[in-house]
């Protein structure tokens, strides 16, 4: 998943680097009056949403198998200890009940 992560920010990084040329170049707008950080950060990020999506579409899904697998086991272990409570619950029952009062 770090992974993922870490080359997402690279392909965000590689845009607004390659944005901020545009602009200071002349070539994109500049947007308007004070807002030409925002307007920089803005389009590399609509810019690099369907680059990461087309071009790491294998990481992410490795990272989703890695993450239903966590999941999996989690659920698995979960259930393990609620049905090992459950025969403890039942054995403790049982005993209760084969004494006399």
């Amino acid at each position: 998943m770090l992974r993922y992560t870490l080359m997402r920010l690279g392909i965000f990084a590689g845009c607004l680097v390659v944005v901020w040329g545009l602009v200071y170049s002349g070539i994109a707008p500049r947007g308007l009056g004070d807002s030409n950080g925002m307007w920089i950060v803005l389009l590399a990020l609509v810019l690099s949403a369907p680059i990461s999506f087309v071009v790491l579409r294998k990481e992410r899904d490795r990272a989703s198998a890695k993450i239903v697998e966590r999941v999996d086991r989690t659920k698995a272990n979960l259930e393990r200890s609620r049905s090992q409570e459950d025969t403890a619950d039942d054995a403790a029952r049982g005993g209760a009940q084969g004494q006399p009062s």
